[in-house]
């Protein structure tokens, strides 16, 4: 649902992984959304099988996934918090159309910023059970921090074992107490190499919270990265993995928070959201999460939803 630059680099990334028979894309833009799809179209014969169209949203009542990239823009210098009020009434109106079609088993999966406020929005509209609504969450930024503790250790990322928790945005908290390589703390792990001080977890930390803001102020926007954490998302519940993920979902008390919806390691599969784990956390990234959730509550609470 939205044929920007996330949308359709998302639907090729997912046509590439060969999952679906059937990839639709929508767009209040027609044009745009006939000519990604005829043009990802064109490399299906290269894949696995699939069929890639163009429709409305009566394409929803066949559906097992929607995934929500529409919104306006994240502009250079704009804190994706100065995006929920325009945003808001985007996703409400997307969010109605998709359930006047779509079946009752139906996942929803939100990507467009805030994504933790619009994956509340989602919720509350669709009507739908906790567990069939989801955002991407901090799954990038779980990725991102992957990736930067990989370089600086020279350890595969996909053996960097962290998480970001929290909103996705300048109040994400990174989960250092959790952090492992190859079952070491990351403080257990410096220590034993040398490669890595205190000093470079805060740099870590902080070019993470601020990566979006360096590649928008480059090229202008993201889409790579978050069309890879959505496929990765879609990967789980399409094969139920049950993998964990920082994806976005809305508490009712885990961790002492209800009625807004945060990232922290997640079971996903096959019914989207299978369960939140309660991770013992350290006592300040406890209270960054809830910080968190405060700030997200309180941006909440001014919109008519």
């Amino acid at each position: 649902m939205g044929a920007g630059f996330v949308g359709s680099t998302t639907a090729y990334t997912i046509m590439l992984g060969g999952l679906f028979s059937e990839i639709v894309i929508i767009d209040i833009d027609k044009n745009k959304a006939e000519g990604d799809a005829l043009d990802i179209a064109h490399g299906a014969a290269l894949n696995k099988p699939v069929k890639v169209i163009s429709g409305g949203y009566e394409e929803c009542k066949d559906a097992d996934i929607v995934v929500i990239t529409a919104g306006v823009g994240q502009a250079p210098g704009e804190t994706r918090l100065d995006l929920l009020k325009r945003n808001t009434k985007v996703i409400k109106s997307i969010t109605e159309s998709i359930m006047k079609y779509a079946p009752e088993d139906i996942i929803l999966l939100t990507v467009t910023n805030p994504v933790d406020i619009l994956t509340y929005v989602t919720y509350k509209v669709s009507g739908l059970p906790k567990n069939q609504v989801l955002g991407s969450g901090t799954v990038l930024d779980t990725a991102r921090l992957k990736y930067l503790i990989s370089k600086k250790t020279g350890i595969d990322a996909r053996n960097c074992h962290t998480y970001i928790i929290g909103e996705h945005g300048d109040s994400e908290v990174a989960a250092w107490s959790v952090t492992n390589i190859g079952g070491m703390s990351m403080q257990e792990y410096c220590t034993f190499t040398g490669r890595c001080s205190v000093d470079d977890l805060d740099k870590m930390y902080s070019d993470v919270k601020n990566a979006a803001y360096e590649i928008i102020s480059k090229k202008g926007a993201t889409y790579y990265g978050i069309a890879v954490a959505v496929a990765r998302i879609v990967e789980c519940i399409a094969g139920d993995e049950n993998s964990i993920l920082t994806v976005s979902s809305v508490f009712d008390g885990q961790y002492g928070i209800s009625d807004v919806a945060l990232s922290v390691p997640t079971k996903v599969g096959g019914l989207g959201i299978e369960k939140v784990l309660e991770v013992p956390f350290g006592r300040n990234e406890m209270k960054g999460l809830k910080d968190s959730a405060d700030t997200l509550k309180e941006l909440i609470a001014e919109l008519e939803i």
